[in-house]
């Protein structure tokens, strides 16, 4: 086992030399890690929404049926990473640098995080929220963090970590670039429907 520190060095020393590379889009830190040498692409998936919700509270059952306390919706380009963390580092400490260097990013800024049980049945976070089984895993272990990046275009960018057990650690991430001019999508479902009649 890698001792912590210097797991925690390797993590930052990482993402101290791609920001130096002028990380300044969300997308372009995001795909930085897909060459962070301890993180394996179990999953990239793309597509255009309309209406995607995004999470901004607690995963909980109400009225027999799953859903968050709070959320918005929005619509755009929706981007949806996975990656396994190896050799020994967690998903939380690659999380936690991810997060300085996206704070950095101007226009930054947190909508909402939350940790272990107060996020919810991490089951349904998984299958429902991610549709990606793999990430079940304990509840204790679970981080969910929610930021809007402003500026042409804007973003949402939800990160998610998670362990099934001590050698299997995921994070994900779902990037979406909302529609130009449109942060909630009323105006894009609204000339669908229009468009329909």
């Amino acid at each position: 086992m890698i001792p912590r520190w210097i797991r925690t060095f390797s993590a930052a020393a990482f993402f101290i030399t791609h920001a130096a590379q002028a990380v300044t889009t969300p997308e372009a830190l995001v795909t930085a890690l897909d060459n962070y040498p301890h993180a394996v692409q179990k999953d990239l998936e793309e597509s255009d929404v309309i209406d995607h919700e995004i999470g901004l509270g607690a995963i909980q059952k109400f009225s027999g049926a799953w859903q968050f306390e709070k959320s918005e919706r929005v619509s755009g380009h929706l981007s949806r990473y996975t990656w396994q963390i190896t050799d020994g580092f967690s998903s939380n400490e690659v999380m936690n640098e991810f997060i300085g260097k996206l704070l950095q990013i101007e226009g930054s800024k947190k909508l909402f995080s939350c940790d272990g049980r107060s996020c919810g049945h991490a089951a349904q976070w998984a299958n429902k929220v991610f549709n990606q089984r793999i990430l079940y895993g304990r509840q204790d272990l679970q981080r969910y963090r929610v930021f809007s990046i402003s500026g042409d275009p804007e973003y949402r960018l939800v990160v998610y970590s998670g362990s099934r057990t001590s050698d299997r650690h995921y994070l994900h991430i779902d990037l979406l670039r909302l529609s130009a001019g449109d942060d909630d999508g009323t105006a894009e479902a609204l000339d669908a429907v229009a468009s329909a009649e």
